[in-house]
């Protein structure tokens, strides 16, 4: 349940998003071979020679690391999320501030973040970020940490996402919150080096 309260046209500034790079030492080329895979196994693309068991291994080995690509992701967000509920608990004049909650910065970064945050992701090839952040918070609000391959079902590895997407919604639906937009409130976002470089600019000028 998300509460519509009117936040007048004020515009507040929120702490950065900052993602750092993912050390899972997994080359894009293997993701590739692992997407094939998965791609062979339901006719969609010739079969590369391969029988089936290899092919369910590398489709198996390949959702694995998305998973705990997605894992390390949620930890990034659930770190912002967690900086912009303190900046809101010490900003007296945000109206309506008992309401706003982690959900509430969840849902304005997948549901409608700032248009230059859109675009950055897009500039770096996250078309589909809405479904990128939502499943990673998911699995992350599953997981303390990124569990090892042999304590997943091949079930639940086969179609992640999908368990990913309901974690998503049961995370939002399990307090209520106030919903809230780009239109009040805005965030930049930042891979960690460009971050730091950044800061050093700064620090540089002063």
């Amino acid at each position: 349940m998300s509460p519509t309260t009117s936040l007048g046209a004020t515009v507040w500034e929120l702490p950065p998003l900052i993602l750092h790079p993912f050390n899972e030492r997994v080359s894009p080329s293997d993701l590739l071979e692992n997407s094939k895979a998965a791609l062979m196994l339901a006719g969609l693309i010739p079969n590369d020679g391969s029988d089936n068991d290899a092919l369910k291994r590398r489709l198996l080995t390949g959702r694995y690391h998305e998973l705990r690509m997605l894992f390390f992701l949620g930890k990034d967000v659930f770190r912002w999320i967690d900086q912009c509920v303190d900046w809101a608990e010490r900003a007296p004049e945000l109206p309506a501030a008992t309401e706003i909650k982690r959900q509430s910065f969840a849902g304005l970064l997948i549901a409608g973040p700032p248009d230059l945050v859109k675009h950055k992701l897009v500039r770096w090839g996250v078309a589909d970020y809405s479904s990128i952040f939502s499943r990673s918070l998911g699995i992350n609000s599953l997981f303390a940490d990124p569990p090892p391959a042999t304590l997943l079902a091949d079930e639940f590895l086969r179609s992640y996402h999908r368990y990913a997407d309901y974690l998503y919604r049961c995370y939002m639906d399990s307090q209520q919150h106030l919903t809230i937009t780009s239109a009040n409130f805005r965030f930049d976002l930042y891979a960690s080096g460009e971050y730091s470089r950044m800061l050093e600019s700064q620090w540089g000028e002063g």
